[in-house]
């Protein structure tokens, strides 16, 4: 059976505790924690990094964590909350800050402490002189939290340093990551890539596609069986492969080069009908007596873009006797009408609707003006 996976187990952080150079000022609402810069405890430490250290960048991270608390920090005597466990006393708190202010040049100070009255005592009787913060740092000793201070007069705190760093850890950290645990991150992680999903999917993801994969897997027992995963995507790949490298087959597929060409070819031989018919359609309408010349240019732009469209107006179109034929069919020309229009003067009023009378008249008086 798979080995179910465990809790990482808590491990020791790296948690300090150190003395604080500046003396405590008694009703003083500020107290320094940490000097900028680099800095020890009297008794040589840290042994794990070059040296503690804190700059403005790193306050600005202290700042606010300070300000995301919904607590306030404490501030208690000899650090009797961190061994309260170990001899069962009580840790009576000599004060509480709640907001931190970075000095440059100065160092990272608490700026709204509240003393109770029992420290405010011993702090201006000089029986409390340091104040000590217990923080956390990293491997090149940056300062990288801030979690309760305490007053004390032994910076280097003799024969307890041991005890009170391992309380610490124990009360502060959380847990690091386990062998387990680094080798279940690079099982989630090879799962989002497996499963198409965005690295650091969440595990309920993860979980809704693999179930998602399992009822695909269901609906094929035999065939699932049959094959793994990678067998699965190495077949798919080599089904790709092979299609990509086949010969198409010429009875079915056309080359694009072929192809546009032709279309090239048909649209250059529909261009060339299409002007042949509109020449044929223009020729026959003049013919008729459907057009006039001067209407040409227009009818074979028309025709060139909608020829259905000229087809129907010389359909409709009336035919003008004038533009056909003679105007005697053949005949010998008629003697002058009855108001002294000739006969090609008659037709025309004919044409275009004219009383007889009336152009007589207009050429009269044209005539003689």
């Amino acid at each position: 059976m798979p080995k179910p996976f465990q809790k990482p187990a808590a491990t020791p952080a790296r948690i300090a505790l150190a003395a604080c150079s500046s003396t405590l000022v008694a009703g003083s609402a500020e107290l320094q924690l940490f000097p900028e810069g680099e800095f020890r405890s009297i008794d040589g430490r840290p042994a794990d990094a070059p040296t503690w250290r804190i700059d403005e960048a790193l306050a600005r991270t202290l700042i606010a964590a300070a300000n995301a608390r919904t607590n306030p920090y404490v501030i208690d005597y000899e650090h009797q909350t961190l061994l309260a466990k170990e001899n069962g006393q009580p840790a009576p708190a000599a004060g509480f800050f709640r907001k931190l202010e970075w000095r440059p040049g100065v160092g990272l100070f608490a700026v709204d402490v509240e003393w109770k009255d029992r420290a405010t005592a011993m702090i201006a009787a000089d029986e409390y002189r340091f104040a000590s913060p217990v923080f956390s740092y990293d491997t090149t000793g940056a300062v990288t939290g801030l979690f309760m201070a305490a007053i004390t007069n032994n910076a280097g705190i003799d024969g307890m340093q041991e005890i009170l760093l391992a309380a610490a850890s124990m009360q502060f950290t959380t847990p690091t990551t386990t062998k387990e645990g680094t080798q279940m991150e690079e099982l989630l992680k090879k799962l989002c890539l497996v499963l198409n999903l965005p690295a650091g999917s969440a595990p309920e993801a993860i979980t809704a596609e693999l179930g998602k994969l399992e009822g695909e897997i269901k609906k094929n027992p035999d065939a699932a069986a049959a094959c793994s995963l990678l067998g699965a995507f190495t077949s798919q790949s080599a089904t790709i492969a092979a299609l990509s490298a086949a010969t198409p087959d010429p009875t079915k597929f056309v080359p694009i080069a072929a192809m546009t060409a032709m279309q090239g070819q048909l649209a250059a031989l529909s261009a060339q009908v299409g002007g042949k018919r509109v020449d044929e359609l223009v020729a026959g309408a003049v013919a008729e007596g459907k057009l006039l010349p001067a209407q040409e240019a227009w009818a074979r732009e028309l025709g060139g873009k909608d020829i259905a469209a000229l087809s129907a107006f010389i359909a409709t179109a009336p035919t003008i006797a004038l533009l056909t034929g003679t105007q005697t069919q053949g005949k010998a020309p008629a003697a002058a009408s009855a108001t002294g229009l000739t006969a090609n003067q008659v037709a025309l009023c004919a044409a275009f609707g004219l009383e007889q009378a009336q152009f007589a008249a207009t050429l009269k008086a044209e005539t003689t003006a």
